[in-house]
């Protein structure tokens, strides 16, 4: 019997980065049926890449770094006797080198963020990022495999939709990966979880006060003009992705 016959399902949720992604792990985390892994690939993008990210050296050693092995617990039996994975990825993340197989035996759905919000937060900590760093080249690329091997267009969500109107946009994206969508998605404890990686500490002290998804603020921010060529480009893959977001369609 296969395990989506007996109900239990991997999700694999592809970001890019400065999103609300991590907010959005504490949603399915607050789940009883659920069990998160955060960015199971983050530890070998660092040591491969060799990028001065916070806490390199700490990421690297206290993590997986052999993307084989990466994959072995994201492929494998769902821990915890839980009957979701949900697995939080940053599609930069996922190296060219990277086979692309095990893929086929996640359910994919992508989180997106308009570029100039995302960017404008960035560059506070990747001052020159390419248009790779944005995360937006692989999310397409991800979609597009997905879209033409199962015949089905795999759920996009927006950040900014998320956060107008979470449960509107998580009972739709629940209905699209067949799972039920549950009341306690919408809100949790504040503090730091066992499942946050190391990294945690770098970047989830905003995450960690939060007790549910902060209503949607616009940024009075624009991209620096040294910029223009990533941000023109980053704002065609997020229009042809934004295209096929649960509220677009």
């Amino acid at each position: 019997m296969s395990e989506e016959a007996t109900g239990k399902v991997r999700i694999a949720m592809w970001s890019g980065p400065r999103n609300i992604s991590t907010p959005l792990m504490r949603s399915w985390s607050s789940r009883p049926d659920t069990v998160v892994f955060d960015e199971p690939l983050y530890a070998h993008y660092l040591l491969h890449t060799g990028l001065p990210h916070p806490g390199k050296e700490e990421v690297i050693e206290a993590h997986e770094t052999n993307w084989h092995k990466v994959v072995e617990v994201l492929t494998g039996e769902i821990p915890e006797g839980k009957s979701i994975f949900y697995q939080k990825h940053m599609a930069h993340h996922l190296l060219p080198h990277i086979e692309r197989d095990w893929l086929d035996q996640l359910k994919h759905a992508f989180l997106i963020r308009d570029p100039e919000e995302m960017l404008t937060s960035l560059i506070r900590f990747t001052p020159n990022p390419r248009i790779t760093d944005t995360g937006l080249p692989q999310q397409w690329d991800l979609f597009d495999r997905m879209a033409q091997r199962t015949g089905q267009t795999p759920p996009v969500i927006d950040a900014r939709d998320v956060l107008e109107s979470p449960r509107d946009v998580l009972e739709t994206l629940c209905q699209a990966l067949g799972v039920p969508f549950l009341e306690s998605m919408l809100s949790w404890e504040p503090g730091p979880r066992p499942t946050d990686g190391i990294w945690g500490k770098f970047w989830y002290s905003s995450v960690e006060k939060s007790t549910g998804f902060r209503p949607y603020r616009p940024k009075n921010e624009t991209v620096p003009d040294r910029l223009k060529e990533v941000h023109e480009e980053a704002q065609r893959i997020y229009i042809r992705l934004r295209r096929y977001s649960l509220r677009a369609r």
